[in-house]
């Protein structure tokens, strides 16, 4: 197998494990190395890439089963990608998702009963909504814009 396949299958396996579907994995291509597609970047654009989901959060040589799924509920899922983009506008000392853990129990510790070890496993609405609300007064402090390009909301 060459080492660019190598490469392509890497970056799949990264996006996988880091919750990226086909849209998200060309738009960071793009961003990273200026190629949508894959057959169009060089060894040299993958390594870019495949740095940057590093970066991210993927790990080449963890154990397959030891990685984390994508949050069950979307509102979940929100507060990762605003954590995401505080940790692209490097405003975070710790843009993992141990940062983001840490972040819950620093800043919500005192006010919860008790917090879970893991932003996923948050159920209340109003936790959940709060840790929103924290993010984005934060971006918005940081001069971070969080248009998503949705329209009718």
């Amino acid at each position: 197998m060459s080492a660019s396949l190598r490469k392509m299958k890497l970056i799949h396996v990264a996006c996988r494990e880091l919750a990226l579907d086909q849209d998200d994995r060309r738009a960071l291509q793009l961003e990273v190395c200026g190629k949508a597609s894959m057959s169009e970047m060089t060894e040299q654009d993958m390594d870019a890439v495949l740095d940057r989901l590093k970066k991210d959060g993927f790990n080449p040589n963890s154990k397959p089963g030891k990685t984390h799924r994508a949050a069950p509920r979307s509102d979940l899922r929100l507060i990762h990608v605003l954590w995401r983009k505080l940790g692209d506008a490097g405003v975070l000392d710790r843009p993992d998702r141990a940062g983001l853990n840490a972040f819950v129990r620093s800043r919500f510790g005192d006010h919860w009963q008790s917090v879970p070890a893991d932003i996923d496993m948050l159920r209340e609405k109003d936790q959940i909504d709060a840790v929103i609300r924290a993010l984005k007064a934060w971006g918005k402090r940081a001069g971070i814009d969080f248009d998503f390009g949705r329209t009718g909301r």
